[in-house]
């Protein structure tokens, strides 16, 4: 056969089967997928350390209180319940700063994703922390809620008359994700059939109203319909049922949900045939997006059907066009066709739902590449978001924080603009991103270990015990760490009983060398210990170089190990309001003073006995000098460039 030929023939076996027939359905159910990885129940893991005093500090402060800061939304407001909504309902406060009108009614669903957000990151901070008072408070909030279900299942916001018969925006689906999350999050917890079967007779109602393949759940006359497309979020219902009940008809409805969300006329990046365009640019609201790719992610893998992993990969790419340096994906609300730059804001709620999204690939695949993403992600665009001495965070933040005074490093162009700054609320926008940022924490613990079929593996990496079964016997593992701040690890296996398992442990993508008291196997992203393990301890540690990186737009930035590296900026806080719990406050800041520095080259150079913090000098283009700056991670900071222009 000659050489051309053999070409051509070796690019069509490779070709995925839709290219080859341009007419297969790409919503075809060729093979399931199965995961690779399998997550431990809510209270597995248990947090120490940082960790653990970062949840006891939101504890104590906004997740704790919330309910008090706005009782207007979430308690006042029976949503699931006495106030659900009806025809009749013309308005609602939902805390947002708005104008009056018509539109309005696109909101009128925005409490119960408050008030479940909330619960969620609430109840699994409980969980974690061990707290009796939390946990009776929440017990007390959910056996409420559970006591609004109807005789046929149906837990929701709408009343008989209005319940699944819309034709634009709506947040059906989307109140029940946001509710049947921490429903399925207790029932781990408490193990109380009851709260299962809850939520079991919900799906079924939905799957009863909104049949398979013969209705359109998310049909609007309106392509603008946000609630509606927030609901292509229940897939994360579906697929914790079939985790639990490995039904693959909980599988095959998400499947089906993402089919529909596809065929609409509908201003979403998510579906399919925008996928498959690899040059259309990401536009949507950030949180929309980012929260979908889950969604792609459980449709992919409940089909096995090459067209679908084609429209991931795409989505991946496209998503990676908009992820600044620390991680953090881009949206100040929408995303707008925009490459990520380091003066661009990214919304708190992305951030949890990209790390959620960089698990459920993680757990699916066991790809080390999504495990360092999330990590990332958290500890430097997350925490880097997070104040750090108070409670309160910003709704938006860019890598480069000049100013946090309302506006885009001081942006007044806009005077509804006020998510750039600290609060343990931000009522005036919305309150969705302080639920979020109750959840993140909890989020990132829980997913700490998985289990394989070889036995166990350490995923996300930092202080926690785990408590588990490998062969029907009792495993614990405390983890003594610092980590990220520090490199070394040692972990205390207990196993009563001897058992012979793997247990695999993540290799940070950043580590050039690994330092081991027990011999390994390295494999495919993992660092293997395969023995018969007892009571043992060991050691592990990892070292790191500085690396210098380019932006998309070739600006310079540094990263140390997880970290990424910053010029912290001196800033002036000033309290513009203070609550009556727990000493919460609101805040801006102003820099006491700053140039926008240049990268000239120079060397950068580790300062002795300080982890992770570099010596360099750069330029300043207001005095025409150099000047000597010290590049600490980003991680609890509040202003900071991240990333440096080159000196031309």
């Amino acid at each position: 056969m000659r050489p051309y030929l053999i070409a051509i023939f070796s690019i069509i076996l490779q070709a995925p089967l839709h290219a080859q027939n341009p007419n297969a359905d790409p919503f075809q159910i060729i093979k399931p997928i199965a995961p690779k990885l399998e997550q431990l129940p809510l209270n597995a893991v248990k947090p120490t350390g940082w960790l653990q005093q970062e949840l006891q500090k939101n504890l104590n402060g906004f997740t704790g209180h919330l309910d008090s800061l706005v009782p207007d939304l979430i308690v006042k407001d029976d949503i699931y319940g006495k106030n659900r909504l009806s025809k009749d309902t013309k308005s609602k406060n939902v805390g947002a700063v708005a104008e009056a009108g018509d539109w309005q009614v696109q909101y009128l669903w925005w409490n119960s994703e408050t008030q479940s957000n909330w619960l969620d990151g609430l109840m699994r901070t409980a969980v974690l922390l061990n707290d009796p008072a939390a946990l009776k408070r929440v017990g007390q909030i959910i056996d409420r809620l559970l006591a609004t279900q109807d005789a046929d299942g149906y837990l929701g916001i709408y009343d008989a008359a209005l319940r699944y018969k819309f034709d634009q925006e709506n947040g059906e689906l989307w109140a029940k994700t946001t509710l049947y999350r921490v429903l399925l999050g207790w029932y781990e917890y408490t193990k109380d059939e009851k709260v299962l079967n809850a939520v079991l007779n919900a799906v079924d109602n939905v799957m009863l109203a909104y049949p398979i393949h013969q209705s359109h759940p998310f049909y609007s006359v309106n392509p603008d319909a946000g609630g509606l497309t927030h609901g292509l979020a229940f897939t994360d219902v579906l697929e914790q049922l079939y985790a639990l009940t490995k039904k693959q008809g909980y599988m095959d409805y998400a499947l089906f949900l993402y089919e529909d969300f596809s065929k609409q006329t509908l201003n979403e990046d998510a579906q399919f045939h925008k996928l498959l365009d690899i040059d259309l640019p990401l536009k949507g609201h950030g949180v929309h997006t980012y929260e979908h790719l889950r969604s792609v992610v459980a449709a992919y893998y409940a089909s096995g059907n090459p067209a679908m992993q084609v429209a991931l990969d795409h989505f991946l790419a496209k998503i990676k066009r908009t992820t600044s340096a620390s991680g953090g994906p881009i949206g100040d609300e929408f995303i707008g066709g925009r490459v990520a730059t380091g003066a661009l804001g990214y919304e708190f709620c992305s951030l949890h739902e990209l790390m959620a999204g960089w698990i459920s690939l993680y757990t699916k695949s066991a790809n080390g590449v999504y495990g360092n993403n999330a990590e990332h992600l958290f500890f430097n665009a997350a925490l880097g978001n997070t104040h750090p001495s108070e409670s309160a965070i910003c709704y938006l933040k860019q890598d480069n924080a000049f100013s946090l005074t309302g506006g885009n490093n001081g942006d007044t162009t806009d005077r509804h603009q006020t998510r750039y700054r600290y609060s343990p609320v931000h009522k005036e926008a919305a309150v969705c991103c302080v639920p979020n940022a109750g959840r993140i924490v909890p989020f990132y613990v829980q997913n700490m270990w998985m289990k394989d079929a070889d036995g166990l593996v350490a995923s996300l990496l930092g202080p926690c015990e785990v408590h588990t079964t490998i062969k029907e016997h009792p495993v614990t593992i405390q983890v003594e760490t610092e980590y990220p701040f520090g490199n070394a690890i040692k972990f205390k296996m207990r196993c009563p009983q001897p058992t012979q398992f793997a247990l695999k442990i993540r290799k940070p993508a950043w580590a050039v060398g690994v330092q081991a008291s027990l011999p390994y196997q390295e494999l495919d992203g993992f660092l293997v210990f395969d023995q018969r393990w007892g009571n043992v301890d060991f050691t592990l540690s990892f070292s790191s170089e500085i690396v210098r990186r380019e932006t998309n737009q070739h600006a310079v930035y540094f990263e140390s190990g997880p970290f990424v590296l910053c010029n912290v900026l001196s800033a002036k806080q000033e309290v513009t309001k203070t609550y009556a719990f727990a000493g919460l406050r609101e805040s801006v800041y102003n820099p006491v003073q700053f140039a926008v520095l240049q990268y000239i080259r120079e060397k950068v150079v580790l300062v002795a006995n300080r982890a992770h913090t570099f010596s360099t000098k750069l330029f300043n283009p207001d005095t025409g000098q150099k000047e000597a700056i010290m590049l600490e991670p980003m991680t609890r900071t509040i202003l900071r460039q991240v990333t440096f222009p080159v000196k031309q």
